[in-house]
């Protein structure tokens, strides 16, 4: 990216005066610099920037004609319910919208299902609950099929409000409507606990998470130092990413060990796991090991997928929590008290804490702001606690993983003392409480 280019598509020139009168609007040539470390050398020598988020004084849109639509995808997250209430009051309240519709369970219910009316009154409460008042559903639908649908509907703008595979989608879809000529905005908001967007900084709904799971280890805490020789294993979302199972792990203060997809461990021989957690035992007593669910043990099956194309984690002979619970089991007699804890659904169900809350609500504005600018096929997100806007493209062609040399990581070993767990590798295990 050059300072005069990031990559953002439009619809056309912006030739309507916005109804805003609040002011502080932001032009294009607004930036936020990618890396903020220095020296940090880029290819070419020139900074990256992205695109500062906020209302334009011109709009694409007239906005009293302005037909909006909401899709939500993928699992549940806190402050599914916040997004879409956000969206319909700045669509309504602050731009004048006069029709937003609702497609139900995702994009194959945007194809079969009647889609209903969101007005004022029927997102009242809704951020009152967990969930989505809209229904979510995993699968993809052709993008031709949802093309087909927005036209028929008379729709100019989709907000798609999922994780990674929903923005891929959302990809799809915008390049359909483009290679139709069809002046329709599409505009992600990513959601995942898994905190595992590129170039988002922190997706909605992993605070909430993060503090959900924290209660969750408190209690497992609690059973290990009350049992003899007592283990408490809890398994927590993160497909790809250890973000959500460290940081729950910072938050609580009482995990012993934590496991995660981007650092390898072995579970047998004289510096794995189990190895580890014998002389912990003998030393304190008792531990609380907290492992992500995209960790993978020996012999786990990796092939059956679900409607996303995503492998089921969950399944008997791939649940890596399942897994290392038996591996324990086996490993020690009866005088060792396990307890397996798995809380991720009430982890993901539950309604946004305040900061998620509020958060939900700056994204779900943004995203108006943006659409009715006639931006398309992005997504709306914050970096370096600025709201930004990134193409669709550049987030799809990225990854974004914990970083095992990283400070977070650091954090963790600092805050639970426990070695690689791999052969050769240089760690200062220390027990502590």
């Amino acid at each position: 990216m050059s300072a005069h280019r990031t990559d953002i598509r439009e619809l056309g020139p912006r030739a309507v005066r916005s109804p805003l009168t609040s002011g502080g609007f932001v032009a294009d040539s607004e930036r936020i610099l990618r890396e903020i470390e220095l020296p940090r050398p880029v290819a070419g020598g020139a900074p990256r920037f992205f695109e500062l988020a906020g209302p334009r004084a011109e709009l694409f849109f007239d906005p009293t004609r302005v037909h909006a639509a909401i899709v939500t995808a993928g699992g549940v997250c806190p402050g599914i319910n916040d997004v879409i209430r956000g969206l319909v009051l700045e669509l309504r309240h602050r731009y004048g919208v006069r029709a937003v519709t609702g497609f139900r369970y995702g994009f194959r219910g945007l194809v079969t299902a009647p889609p209903i009316e969101l007005d004022l009154a029927s997102v009242a409460s809704i951020h009152m609950t967990g969930g989505t008042m809209l229904g979510t559903a995993r699968g993809p639908a052709d993008p031709r099929d949802v093309v087909d649908v927005l036209e028929r509907e008379g729709v100019q703008m989709l907000f798609v409000v999922g994780g990674d595979g929903s923005m891929r989608a959302a990809h799809a879809v915008a390049e359909e409507a483009a290679r139709r000529n069809a002046a329709i905005a599409v505009v992600g908001i990513p959601k995942t606990i898994d905190n595992d967007i590129p170039f988002v900084d922190k997706t909605f709904g992993f605070d909430t998470a993060v503090s959900t799971a924290r209660i969750a280890l408190e209690a497992a805490h609690a059973e290990a130092i009350s049992g003899e020789r007592g283990v408490a294993l809890v398994k927590l979302m993160g497909r790809h990413a250890g973000f959500l199972a460290a940081h729950a792990t910072l938050a609580s203060h009482d995990v012993n060990a934590c496991l995660v997809p981007e650092v390898p461990f072995e579970l047998e021989g004289p510096h794995g796991l189990l190895r580890w957690l014998d002389r912990r035992l003998e030393a304190r007593g008792h531990a609380v090991i907290v492992v992500a669910e995209g960790c993978t043990l020996p012999g786990a099956n990796a092939r059956e997928r679900d409607a996303s194309g995503n492998e089921r984690l969950a399944a008997d002979d791939r649940d890596v929590g399942r897994l290392l619970k038996r591996a324990i089991e086996r490993s020690f007699d009866r005088a060792t008290t396990l307890k397996y804890i798995d809380p991720s659904y009430i982890v993901r169900a539950l309604r946004a804490t305040a900061e998620d809350a509020t958060f939900c609500d700056a994204l779900a504005r943004n995203a108006v702001h943006a659409a009715m600018a006639g931006k398309t096929d992005i997504l709306v997100g914050r970096w370096h606690r600025r709201f930004t806007h990134v193409a669709l493209s550049d987030a799809l062609r990225a990854d974004k993983r914990l970083d095992p040399n990283g400070p977070v990581w650091r954090q963790v070993l600092e805050a639970t003392g426990q070695p690689s767990f791999v052969a050769g590798a240089r760690s200062a295990e220390r027990i502590v409480a």
